[in-house]
């Protein structure tokens, strides 16, 4: 008997109270009108997967701010969700939430409603550092969120960092590091600030002291040192989790599986297709259903560039065998004298079944993937 395929649902949630200094999300204030008539348009896109029959494994609530939304609000998408799709039992349900805008009354809300992962962005404990980034939380407001959502019941809980941030030093991080690692959250996220174009930290960059190169690289490496010392699993490049607590929904990009983006900026890849929804507001609510929606590039939906860049970013790597029975040629062809390279540098490993970037090769992964790929 072939077992019923199983999908990721994610929903973008666009709103925040006041945008990050280093976002260039699709994300934004808005006003009661906006937001009403964006949740009208979500449930309407979501409903048009009805008939479909289809199973959800993970259901993803990002943004922006989903922590946002007021109950009502929250549990009019869930309704929508769970009157188009199957949710399968034991099913993984995480909504990004920000530490200002927690409360007794949504947590409960979403135990209610089957949340069963949080992911709260605090980024930094330090105010100066929070203050560049333009976050409205400090660390007081981020620990009363979290003593919170224990307090209601939550037992699998990722919590943000970030390294790379303008006054930040190894001392301050190695600082943010032990303060969480001491709250022992099931995920830890550990991402390197990006200067995006276009972003308010983008313009004011020249006025601001950044960690050197080598700064970066000591953090990231302190990074993985003191969470695997901690019991940490370095599952993928900026990713770290206890046992039996990788995030599901992220693992399907990452392996390659079959998505459904929902919401303004959303991405999917469904029967093969890869499409997504317009980034622009006004016209995310005029397009009139999922057909409209632009197709991604001309590639095929398997892609060995884009397999072997996504499956690299995880500790497991590319299983050869699987890379040969999907595109019926060796994962090593033509790149033997790089991979060869690589390996007797220690950014790579390989064995008879698979090959994989080291923790030195995590950090350089962008300048072994360009060369091998």
């Amino acid at each position: 008997m072939t077992e019923t395929k199983k999908y990721a649902l994610y929903v973008h949630i666009p709103f925040c109270k006041r945008k990050c200094a280093y976002c260039d999300f699709c994300s934004f204030s808005e006003t009661a009108e906006q937001r009403a008539e964006y949740i009208k348009k979500l449930s309407s896109e979501i409903e048009e997967y009805k008939g479909e029959g289809l199973v959800l494994d993970t259901v993803f609530f990002g943004g922006g701010t989903p922590s946002i939304l007021t109950p009502r609000e929250f549990s009019e998408i869930v309704k929508a969700i769970g009157d188009s799709f199957k949710i399968s039992e034991g099913a993984e349900f995480t909504v990004e939430c920000n530490p200002k805008t927690l409360t007794p009354e949504k947590l409960k809300t979403y135990k209610k409603l089957g949340v069963n992962r949080l992911s709260i962005g605090l980024q930094s404990i330090h105010e100066n550092e929070l203050k560049i980034l333009g976050r409205i939380h400090n660390f007081d407001d981020f620990l009363v969120s979290y003593n919170l959502a224990r307090a209601a019941g939550f037992d699998n809980i990722n919590i943000d960092l970030m390294y790379g941030i303008p006054e930040q030093t190894v001392a301050s991080f190695d600082e943010t590091l032990g303060k969480i690692i001491a709250l022992s959250p099931e995920h830890i996220s550990a991402y390197g600030l990006i200067i995006e174009e276009g972003t308010p930290i983008y313009e004011k960059r020249s006025a601001l002291k950044f960690p050197t190169e080598d700064e970066e690289c000591e953090m990231y490496y302190l990074a993985a040192k003191k969470l695997k010392a901690a019991g940490y699993r370095h599952y993928e490049i900026s990713n770290y989790a206890k046992s039996g607590k990788l995030c599901r929904h992220n693992l399907k990009y990452w392996n390659n599986e079959e998505y459904i983006g929902v919401g303004a900026a959303a991405h999917s890849y469904f029967k093969g297709v890869r499409y997504s929804n317009s980034s622009d507001f006004s016209e995310y609510l005029a397009a009139a259903c999922v057909a409209q929606r632009e197709v991604d590039g001309e590639r095929e939906p398997t892609d060995p560039f884009e397999y072997a860049m996504l499956k690299l970013r995880l500790d497991e790597g590319i299983s050869l065998a699987e890379y040969r029975k999907l595109f019926g040629e060796s994962f090593e062809a033509g790149k033997e004298s790089a991979l060869a390279r690589f390996c007797e540098a220690g950014l790579m490993k390989r064995d008879a079944y698979r090959i994989y970037l080291t923790e030195k090769g995590f950090y350089l992964s962008n300048s072994v993937l360009s060369e091998i790929l």
